[in-house]
């Protein structure tokens, strides 16, 4: 019952800080952060729930630093998150599946509601991001011809990798 209640209220801390945050009266700054006060006063809940959804999500999809929580990506809101490029391992993985295949090879990945294309660094994680829409697929991303030619990659402070877009000629099935 109570991983369920810290599984609602991260969903919750998700939609106010990456998606919806003026529908609980927020402003996130350019940054994405906010005052931790007011994401408490905004969801109505203890600053000892906050700590424990953002030291217990596997995700990690939450930073706090002083006074002030922001998401470590995902954002459809636009937010700079300051994140400097990084050089990509050899490969990166992303969970998909197998209905999207066809638009995914034809066109690569894309942001869609999102900033950036959200790329795992191992084919476990990225099988997780998959299994959440049905049966997973995992495509292989050749980051290192990609980061070659002339690609942008960064990483957010929980260990996702992001790019903008990766084009259908870096993608393989696995």
């Amino acid at each position: 019952m109570e991983d369920e209640r810290m599984i609602r209220l991260s969903k919750r801390m998700s939609k106010a800080l990456r998606h919806k945050p003026e529908r609980v009266g927020l402003t996130l700054d350019p940054a994405g952060w906010v005052p931790v006060a007011d994401l408490l006063t905004a969801l109505g809940i203890s600053e000892a729930d906050m700590h424990e959804v953002v030291a217990r999500n596997d995700k990690n999809r939450f930073s706090v630093v002083g006074d002030r929580i922001r998401a470590n990506q995902g954002h459809s809101v636009e937010v700079e998150l300051g994140l400097p490029t990084a050089v990509p391992p050899d490969q990166l993985f992303h969970g998909t599946v197998a209905q999207h295949l066809d638009d995914i090879m034809r066109d690569g990945l894309r942001p869609m509601s999102r900033h950036d294309v959200h790329l795992s660094p191992d084919r476990e994680t990225a099988r997780r991001v998959g299994a959440r829409r049905g049966r997973p697929l995992i495509l292989v991303v050749d980051a290192q011809r990609m980061h070659a030619d002339g690609h942008e990659f960064r990483m957010s402070a929980n260990g996702v990798w992001l790019a903008q877009h990766v084009p259908a000629r870096y993608l393989s099935t696995t």
